[in-house]
């Protein structure tokens, strides 16, 4: 390495000698904390090509105000997975090994060269709830489902190094990211020595931005992007605007850390920092406990930002404390940040690119819905928000139904499922125990959750059911219906399971706008529950609070939740526990010792786990009849050199998408319908229904999620006129009759026609599903145009090679006259070709015989999404996957 700025030094610590590279030199005192540790990482990665000392200057010389338009080479230090973006990724790897193979290379080239860890997470599903068995029988019917996936990953985890799975049933990849496998500070031998270097982290789920309260730099990409980190590949991004985030005062009596996080998710997705790093500083950094930080830190993707960073200070070490970190990483985390001007000093203030302010003391109780995260409504504002809304989705305000069977009506608004679930809140012990205190004065009230409510408990932790036990609130839990259903990521990724037959009936037969309460980060239409219309975010007491109450259609500070056994009012305000108790809850039944206990054997996983037949060698042997792990089609009869890239001609519009599609609408993770072509696909191979699992669980089987792109059930093709589900015009048939987007795809490529897909504003928002971007390439889209493109969606598309357009400023579909009948000829893109990228491309719709008459040619310049110089090779083969298969042969 050439060392240009000769800032190897060493570090010693304890009785051990670190080799580090050093910035304080460089006067870099004022640099926003994140950008530090992507200076380290260009110090330590410095090769003469890739990395150069310009580089280096780019960031120390880095000017907050100036647009950004210098590329880095970022190297993350790991990667980290979930199974359902994770098993594509070993799918993809194990095809790698072989088109290796193929063309005349070695197959262990194909190798994580950054540790790579995969926690099994995704798969749970909540079919048992509300009983005291419910958690085992869920992973019965787990172990049953994903047998084969399993399988798959305990081949993958002999097979490969640097490659480590944590077993199913073990918790959130997030939660175990920040309570085990967080180092905060790497350490790893080079040549002989120990080398001291920040963590970071690359992710195959949005929100790996968890691991920003920890003080690490870690974000969520596309699993083709993880890819290609695993394989050594740099990350290609530009040096970013960091906003800094100046929290103050004292979260008041009444809210919580949720409640914290929803108001600031409102205030910078108004202020607009999409692919921007956002970092807090400050003096009221210190007072925000490390959980907050997490919980923060999680909700970045809902803001739109690349992170959202805190720095490293005496909270961090103390957190790295409890959860079980030796006394020797400890030291070594306070040594080497303060060596590095790493350690938060609050007297120094960075200079960042813009500012926000937050006083903690303004925030107050609330939700979020009911189908976006960052549309904050106040609890005491509820009851009203909710009526406000319910027109959109209901025909009339009220439509009291009665449930067969059963002694009780239910009616619009009824909250049907109340599930305290997910990474974002489930690792922070504040809520959690304030649920547990909740519900322990509910049952001593003599107050039940409604029979209608689908109630759960999924922690993203054992730790927290320990803590549950310790604290004596596991039997309040049970006694409203709370009961562990599992460990995972349940109902916030849509696998809440099935409602209860009878209520299902009686809410699709009366067309019924019924709501689920979730303590999640996301609740995009169509992603919770099929029968469930409205989604709502709130904090964990506050789904405990929900499910006494039944509705939205509620208000807390009016109505009370029911009465005691002398037939007085209780409300929610004599239930909830004050911060006092919540602290003196959490200091006396949280220790170390639980972490290191539930830690010990991490990989090791239970029973069932070890007792499954594992495929030995190191290339996969595929069983053609599977329909989980299928050989993916991406390398089929790649040639060694690239083919030239070509203009689009005679293209036509698949689909034309609104504002705000998000990756569940255009590749949902949940349930499968049996009328669907991934249904039909199933059956015909001998499936039962029973048997269909999701679609996040079978994104080992391409054929399958080509035919699940487009299937989300409230995806509304503007092709059609009120029509939902996974619908558009076949525009190969002379009437252009409705058809499914997947038959009609095959039409399509029948008669080699190229597809486009129009859309609007923040296309791609959400999750970060690499199978959003696999799924529109398969299906024969060549071209996006968008009003605007969330971060890894638009990276992702070009990583299958989509080229992502947008619409020139202020210009739409609609207004420039586009409705989706017309024939597109996009040129310019051949200008890749010569190693440039052409600012616009040429785009021509004509009208066909599909169109209304009189319609006239629109001709406009869009503008060509693809932003770094490593994007644009990425292109030109076709793909990242095609780049770093013919770089590794090479």
């Amino acid at each position: 390495m050439p060392d240009s700025f000769k800032s190897a030094k060493q570090l010693q610590v304890g009785s051990k000698s670190y080799k580090y590279y050093s910035m304080p030199e460089l006067g870099v005192e004022k640099l926003p904390f994140s950008l530090k540790i992507l200076l380290e990482n260009m110090l330590r990665t410095e090769d003469g090509a890739n990395v150069t000392a310009d580089h280096v200057n780019a960031i120390v010389n880095w000017d907050p105000k100036a647009e950004p338009d210098t590329e880095i080479q970022f190297s993350p230090a790991r990667v980290i997975m979930q199974d359902f973006t994770g098993v594509p990724c070993v799918v993809d790897l194990a095809t790698m090994r072989e088109a290796v193979l193929e063309l005349g290379g070695d197959p262990q080239k194909i190798n994580p060269l950054a540790p790579a860890e995969m926690v099994i997470d995704h798969s749970v599903v909540i079919d048992v709830a509300g009983s005291a068995d419910a958690a085992e029988r869920n992973v019965e019917f787990e172990y049953q489902r994903n047998a084969e996936r399993y399988q798959f990953l305990r081949w993958g985890q002999t097979a490969f190094d640097n490659f480590k799975v944590v077993p199913p049933g073990t918790g959130i990849v997030h939660q175990v990211n920040i309570e085990y496998l967080a180092r905060t500070v790497m350490v790893r031998e080079f040549n002989g020595e120990l080398v001291a270097y920040p963590d970071s982290c690359v992710g195959t789920d949005s929100h790996t931005t968890m691991v920003n309260g920890l003080g690490v730099l870690g974000w969520g990409v596309g699993g083709i992007e993880a890819e290609a980190a695993m394989l050594g590949q740099p990350v290609s991004m530009l040096i970013p605007k960091v906003v800094g985030f100046k929290l103050t005062g004292q979260i008041p009596v009444g809210a919580t850390a949720t409640d914290v996080v929803l108001t600031i998710t409102e205030i910078l997705r108004k202020h607009g920092v999409v692919g921007k790093f956002v970092e807090f500083y400050g003096s009221g950094v210190g007072r925000v406990p490390l959980a907050n930080r997490a919980t923060i830190g999680n909700m970045s993707p809902e803001f739109g930002s690349t992170v959202a960073i805190f720095p490293i200070d005496e909270v961090t070490l103390d957190y790295l404390r409890i959860t079980g970190r030796s006394d020797e990483e400890v030291a070594l985390v306070e040594a080497y940040t303060k060596a590095q001007g790493l350690w938060h000093d609050p007297s120094i203030e960075p200079v960042y690119s813009e500012y926000l302010e937050l006083d903690l003391s303004t925030v107050v109780p609330s939700i979020a819905g009911p189908k976006r995260p960052q549309d904050r409504i106040e609890l005491s504002n509820s009851k009203n928000a909710f009526e406000k809304v319910l027109p959109s989705y209901a025909s009339v305000a009220s439509k009291p139904t009665k449930v067969a069977g059963h002694d009780y009506l239910i009616d619009n608004g009824a909250v049907t499922i109340a599930s305290i679930t997910s990474c974002t809140n489930t690792s922070n012990p504040s809520v959690m125990l304030a649920a547990g205190l909740v519900a322990r004065n509910a049952v001593k009230r003599g107050l039940k959750a409604k029979p209608w409510v689908k109630t759960s408990l999924a922690p993203g932790s054992k730790v927290v059911t320990e803590y549950y036990e310790k604290a004596g609130l596991t039997k309040d839990l049970d006694a409203l219906g709370f009961n562990l259903v599992g460990y995972g990521c349940t109902t916030c990724i849509g696998n809440s399971g099935p409602l209860a037959q009878e209520i299902s009936n009686a809410i699709n037969e009366n067309d019924l706008a019924v709501t689920a309460v979730l303590s999640g980060n996301r609740n995009f239409e169509g992603r919770i529950n099929p029968d469930v219309k409205m989604n709502y975010l709130a904090s964990p007491p506050l789904v405990i609070a929900y499910a006494l109450a039944g509705t939205m259609d509620f208000d807390f500070e009016n109505q009370p939740l029911g009465q005691d056994s002398s037939g007085a009012d209780v409300f929610l305000r004599d239930i909830w526990p004050t911060p006092d108790e919540v602290q003196q809850t959490i200091d006396s039944s949280i220790n170390s010792e639980m972490f290191k206990s539930q830690y010990a054997s991490v990989f090791d996983g239970d029973e069932r786990w070890r007792s499954l037949p594992t495929p030995k060698g190191a290339i996969f042997e595929w069983d053609e009849k599977s329909t989980y792990v299928k050989k993916a089609p991406y390398f089929d009869n790649m040639p060694l050199q690239p083919t030239p890239v070509s203009d689009v001609h005679g293209a036509r519009v698949l689909v034309k998408l609104g504002d705000s599609v998000t990756t569940d609408h255009i590749s949902p993770a949940g349930s499968i319908k049996a009328d669907s072509p991934a249904g039909k696909y199933l059956s015909e191979r001998g499936v039962s229904r029973v048997d269909f699992n999701s679609y996040g669980s079978r994104r080992g089987n391409h054929e399958v999620m080509i035919r699940g792109t487009f299937a989300n059930i409230r995806l509304r093709n503007q092709l059609l006129d009120n029509v939902e589900g996974s619908y558009t015009r076949d525009f190969s048939k002379a009437d252009g009759p409705q058809a499914f987007i997947f038959d009609a795809s095959e039409s399509y490529r029948a008669d080699s026609t190229p597809l486009v897909a129009l859309a609007g504003k923040e296309y791609g928002s959400g999750s970060s599903r690499d199978w959003a971007a696999k799924g529109t390439s398969l299906l024969g889209i060549k071209v996006v145009i968008a009003e605007s493109f969330e971060r890894i969606h638009r990276s992702n598309l070009i990583g299958m090679g989509v080229l992502p357009l947008q619409f020139p400023k202020g210009e739409t579909a609609d207004s420039l006259g586009l409705d989706g009948t017309e024939v597109f000829d996009v040129t310019g893109i051949e200008a890749l070709n010569a190693g440039t990228t052409p600012k616009t491309v040429r785009v021509v719709a004509k009208p066909s015989a599909h169109s209304p008459q009189g319609k006239s040619v629109v001709e406009f310049d869009a503008v060509v999404r693809i932003d770094t110089p490593g994007e644009a090779d990425y292109f030109r083969n076709g793909g990242i996957l095609q780049y770093v298969l013919r770089s590794l042969v090479a």
